[in-house]
């Protein structure tokens, strides 16, 4: 990833969906990271640390899937993907592929069953909506809207009203 523009939406996207953390491996993330626009300034709200590592594999506890996503033939398409509770998700970079190490000790690897590839940190709110939707987590909707929106929304939907134009 080398712009700053995704480094700012991969971490929108992890304070979004609640990610704990973003690592990296990139040279090029590194650099972008130090200009990230997180508009959201989600890093500094929810306290995601955004930390680069020597490997994204090493010293994980054992309740730790790892699952790639990727465009590899035999991935498992999301669709059909049930997510693990305690997951790594390793996301391969916009000009390449993950490598085959990582992929040989992967617990899963998924696709997003697009028409072409899609931006990375595209991918990452897809896949991390995907993993809210089908999450078995009982979320309480009006906390959820009340806390989220920001001072510019106060908008109310009340279904019961009605007006009548002729």
């Amino acid at each position: 990833m080398e712009f700053p523009s995704n480094v700012g939406a991969v971490m929108r996207a992890a304070g979004c969906y609640g990610a704990t953390a973003v690592h990296y491996t990139d040279v090029r993330f590194s650099r972008a990271s130090t200009y990230h626009t997180d508009t959201q300034n989600r890093q500094s709200q929810i306290q995601i640390p955004l930390m680069s590592m020597t490997s994204l594999t090493d010293d994980l506890p054992s309740t730790v899937s790892i699952v790639c996503v990727e465009l590899a033939e035999g991935a498992t398409p999301l669709l059909e993907f049930n997510h693990p509770r305690d997951a790594l998700y390793i996301f391969g970079p916009e000009d390449g592929s993950i490598e085959q190490s990582i992929i040989d000790q992967t617990d899963h690897v998924v696709y997003v069953p697009t028409i072409v590839c899609m931006h990375l940190a595209a991918t990452v709110n897809v896949l991390l909506y995907d993993r809210l939707a089908k999450a078995s987590e009982v979320i309480n909707h009006h906390a959820r809207v009340i806390e989220s929106r920001d001072s510019n929304n106060r908008l109310v939907f009340n279904r019961y009203s009605f007006q009548l134009f002729w």
